[in-house]
């Protein structure tokens, strides 16, 4: 006989060490904007219930009661706030894996901006993390979940001081959906008093289509529950209606985040397809936009019910828009299956990104548009469409910003080919690891000598776009590490009247004594500095080459070129050796190594390399 949900016992679990020191900062550092608690509570019953409805198409057993709302209900006497849903709620495992941990890769780094951050400034880091639940414990000693899984019988409690542990007990609900229990801090009295209460709602969440009860007590001691939004869908409500203080409001409600919106997009598409969307170009990027998943989090709702937030209604590389596309267009017991292959929409995804992709071009080409610093935080995602998006690839090349040679400032393809010198048939790029670290790249020096602008570009995605664009304005892209014979064509701009050693009888040394590290070892004019550079001819560049190691693809090996720098004062030494019949094999391999560190690859023996620079260096010391 099955053990039932009385008999089981209350269990204790620990946070881990992580988890305590975020909830510490949390409790601690966030107070200037303590109201917060309640958006990310009313935010996440409202989910709750949107998610218990879509699944109520298609198994009625799941079906909502028709009063179904999110109901608030302050006890001042008590001390304690409670907020209640008729959502799908939680079972044992979720309420332990939902509110036991905090299993992001960002919470080190939320707390180390917490720590770092000014006080006027870290209210926002809360919704660029979306720790959400746990804003509760800003405002209470003690939060208690009590929960029923529709479907189940079963109901278990959620408890927690938030200070290292929290329990798992049977508990007993009438209904599916879920109670949270705010055991209000004694400095926390403001938000059990009902007018304190609604200006919060109606700041954070009058747009939330459930209806939202506030409780209120009556001067003769009576309480009654009292509407506290307006739930009216912004997005059905015509422009002229709305003001932008409403539009940043629901922006922050639906993509649980605090800066203003950098661009706004809210239209009606009629014709064959018929949908409304409201949608919003962020200004900020969440300090973990980078670790979240790659598809886009739109919500698509059918005659105003919340139906997925995974239709993927824009291509992967605008998944930083949020917000909400309504259609009559599709039934609403749709399943995720059938989205993807209606025809429905497929011509509501070509709509909206059409539409956010004129958007973005627009606002690339006004002058004080802000829009260098929208690049700076969602440039690299957009920079996947180059890699991946056919269609929109040409566009996505037309404002496209990068760094360069020529100067500090962001610049368009259309600004380095307008500054492109008198026979040069090529755009030249270098991929790297590091801005900074391209900016001082060996493989640069011959290129300023003779006055070429090179593309700085650092960002993963860097080393793959560049072959599928493969040209703009009919000016093919080229990495440098591949354009040894260009240089020749152009001469330098900078005086250099030093001689060049004979390396006749070097090269051929050098490469004897490297044997298969190497592809071949040359004579080069794109040094000016540096004594030597290896490169790649033909086939992926070293960047690309380290981008498919780490990423776990099959490598096979490919040796590189090393090329000689013959104005150096070290190859000239090194040639005056071969040409007296001496060896310069201790010397090849510090070469290829000295090479490698220039380039950010990784040296296949550190340990030899330290020894055979050290016996270098101490032979002229000792003599």
């Amino acid at each position: 006989m099955s053990e039932t949900n009385n008999q089981k016992t209350a269990e204790k679990h620990e946070f881990s060490a992580e988890v305590g020191r975020l909830l510490d900062l949390v409790v601690h550092a966030l107070y200037s904007d303590r109201e917060i608690f309640l958006r990310e509570l009313v935010a996440n019953a409202a989910d709750a219930t949107d998610k218990r409805r879509f699944e109520a198409l298609t198994d009625s057993a799941l079906a909502l009661p028709e009063n179904a709302s999110i109901r608030i209900n302050p006890d001042k006497t008590q001390k304690e706030l409670t907020i209640s849903d008729d959502g799908v709620g939680m079972t044992h495992d979720e309420l332990s894996q939902n509110l036991g941990t905090i299993a992001r890769s960002g919470t080190r780094a939320f707390g180390e901006k917490l720590n770092a951050a000014k006080p006027e400034d870290r209210p926002s880091l809360i919704g660029q993390f979306g720790v959400g639940f746990y804003a509760a414990f800003m405002v209470a000693d003690r939060v208690d979940v009590t929960s029923r899984k529709a479907g189940s019988d079963d109901a278990w409690t959620w408890s927690s001081d938030g200070k290292g542990a929290f329990t798992l007990s049977p508990a007993s609900r009438s209904t599916p959906g879920t109670d949270i229990v705010l055991h209000m801090k004694d400095d926390a009295d403001e938000f059990l008093d009902s007018w304190r209460l609604r200006s919060i709602i109606r700041k954070w969440a009058d747009h939330i289509s459930w209806p939202i009860t506030l409780r209120e007590t009556k001067e003769d001691g009576t309480t009654e529950d009292q509407a506290a939004n307006e739930g009216t869908a912004l997005w059905s409500k015509p422009k002229s209606e709305i003001t932008p203080e409403q539009y940043a409001e629901f922006y922050r409600h639906i993509s649980r985040a605090f800066d203003e919106p950098y661009a706004t997009l809210h239209w009606r598409a009629e014709g064959v397809t018929e949908f409304t969307a409201l949608l919003f170009l962020p200004s900020a990027r969440p300090f973990d936009f980078m670790e979240q998943s790659r598809e886009s989090r739109i919500h698509l709702h059918v005659r105003r019910m919340f139906i997925t937030d995974e239709a993927e209604l824009v291509p992967n590389w605008m998944r930083f828009v949020q917000g909400v596309v309504d259609t009559e267009d599709l039934p609403l017991n749709v399943s995720r299956e059938m989205l993807q292959s209606t025809p429905v929409l497929a011509r509501i995804r070509k709509a909206v990104t059409k539409r956010v992709l004129t958007e973005i071009t627009k606002r690339a080409k006004e002058a004080d548009s802000g829009f260098n610093t929208f690049w700076e935080n969602f440039g690299a995602v957009i920079k996947e469409g180059l890699w991946e998006d056919a269609e929109h690839r040409t566009e996505i090349a037309g404002f496209a910003r990068f760094h360069s040679t020529y100067s500090d400032d962001l610049i368009t393809l259309d600004d380095y080919v307008s500054r492109m010198k008198d026979g040069q048939d090529a755009i030249y790029y270098l991929t790297g690891d590091n801005l900074d670290a391209l900016k001082s790249s060996a493989q640069l020096e011959g290129f300023r000598a003779r006055g070429l602008e090179v593309l700085l570009l650092s960002d993963p995605v860097d080393g793959f776009w560049p072959e599928r664009l493969s040209s703009y304005q009919e000016k093919p892209l080229r990495s440098v590490t591949h354009s040894h014979g260009d240089l020749e064509k152009f001469e330098s701009v900078e005086a250099d009247t030093t001689e060049a050693a004979d390396v006749e009888k070097l090269v051929p040394a050098l490469k004897d004594a490297l044997g298969e590290q190497v592809k071949d070892v040359r004579s080069t004019v794109r040094l000016t500095g540096s004594a030597v550079v290896i490169t790649s001819d033909g086939g992926p560049d070293l960047t690309m080459q380290r981008l498919m190691r780490r990423s776990g693809q099959s490598m096979p090996a490919m040796p590189p070129i090393l090329e000689i720098n013959p104005k150096h004062p070290l190859i000239k030494a090194l040639a005056e050796r071969v040409a007296k019949g001496e060896s310069v094999k201790d010397y090849a391999s510090v070469l290829l190594d000295l090479a490698r560190v220039q380039e950010g690859e990784p040296l296949p023996d550190p340990t030899g390399f330290g020894r055979s620079l050290a016996t270098l260096l101490a032979g002229p010391a000792a003599e």
